[in-house]
């Protein structure tokens, strides 16, 4: 195809149709006639040979052509604007960029005031979106990453991508404070018996320690299928319930949690909590700002918790 007898402006409005499904909203968005942008659409439906909007009553509604376009016009974009912000340097002290991040709620605890903290000092315009993940955002993280620029998660869940090792935790299983397995200490057989609050439960959402479990033939019978690792130990006191946590998170618990930490009976391995990118922003000035902030950000939020007692200080050597 020849881009260049191409209007890349009906990138924009077919963007604005998608996203609105309407022709009306979609010109008020855009600051448009009614008529301009629906010249626009039948440009559009001419090159797709697809009606993209057909209307159903009142409403219109997307064609299943239109459904696969909606999030690659959204990638498309961005690309499209990023190309056109680029910049030869970047002073972090002028910027007004939004930095984009994809996070669980374990890490905002660990590191998320921190990096807000330094931000805020060096790029005072910036703006900082931290955006929970989710199985289905990690299963897509290749293209996901074409428009957020950082993705911070364990190893064990993604790989051929850009990645910065950050910091290392280990993992420890929680149980309420009067189950008889809090004295006693867990077992196997416990393991197997104890019903279990499970986080990012799946056929490819699984916790590395969950996966190790598996492959010692360790199955887990799970009661309560959890996305946010902070709302776990409510989960767990005054039940016979089991979870895995890392052992940071658990040692911020507030006294009288009604939860306490037991070392798992197998060997669950050390968390290597990490920062993915696409490898196409290797090279990015702002992004490579970000990067090492994030970085710097890790470093300080573990020193100070090894001088408060936790020691977190094992990194890994940093990857790409």
């Amino acid at each position: 195809m020849n881009l260049a007898s191409l209007d890349l402006n009906l990138l924009v409005s077919l963007d604005a149709l998608l996203t609105q499904r309407s022709v009306t909203r979609a010109a008020a968005q855009m600051g448009l006639s009614q008529p301009a942008l629906s010249a626009s659409l039948a440009r559009l439906r001419r090159h797709f040979g697809d009606e993209l909007l057909t209307r159903v009553g009142n409403d219109y509604r997307l064609t299943p052509l239109a459904v696969q376009l909606r999030e690659l016009v959204r990638v498309a974009l961005a690309g499209v604007e990023r190309v056109f912000t680029a910049q030869p340097g970047f002073d972090p002290a002028s910027s007004s960029r939004e930095f984009s991040v994809l996070v669980s709620d374990y890490v905002v605890v660990v590191l998320g005031d921190t990096l807000a903290a330094l931000l805020a000092e060096e790029a005072p315009r910036t703006r900082l979106r931290l955006t929970p993940h989710s199985p289905a955002v990690v299963d897509s993280a290749h293209q996901v990453l074409l428009t957020t620029d950082l993705l911070l998660l364990p190893h064990g869940f993604v790989s051929d991508l850009s990645h910065r090792d950050l910091y290392r935790d280990e993992w420890v299983c929680v149980v309420a404070t009067d189950n008889p397995v809090a004295e006693r200490g867990l077992t196997v057989e416990d393991l197997e018996t104890l019903p279990w609050v499970a986080t990012y439960h799946g056929q490819t959402a699984s916790t590395p320690a969950a996966r190790q479990m598996r492959q010692l033939g360790i199955e887990p019978r799970v009661q309560v299928v959890n996305e946010d690792f902070l709302t776990v130990p409510a989960l767990v006191a005054g039940s016979d319930r089991i979870a895995l946590l890392q052992r940071r998170l658990v040692d911020l618990l507030p006294l009288g949690s009604g939860v306490r930490a037991l070392p798992p009976p197998f060997e669950a391995g050390p968390l290597v909590e990490a920062m993915w990118w696409h490898p196409v922003y290797d090279d990015d000035p702002e992004h490579r700002y970000l990067r090492d902030v994030v970085s710097r950000a890790a470093e300080l939020a573990v020193s100070a918790r090894a001088r408060e007692g936790i020691d977190l200080t094992d990194t890994a050597p940093p990857g790409k």
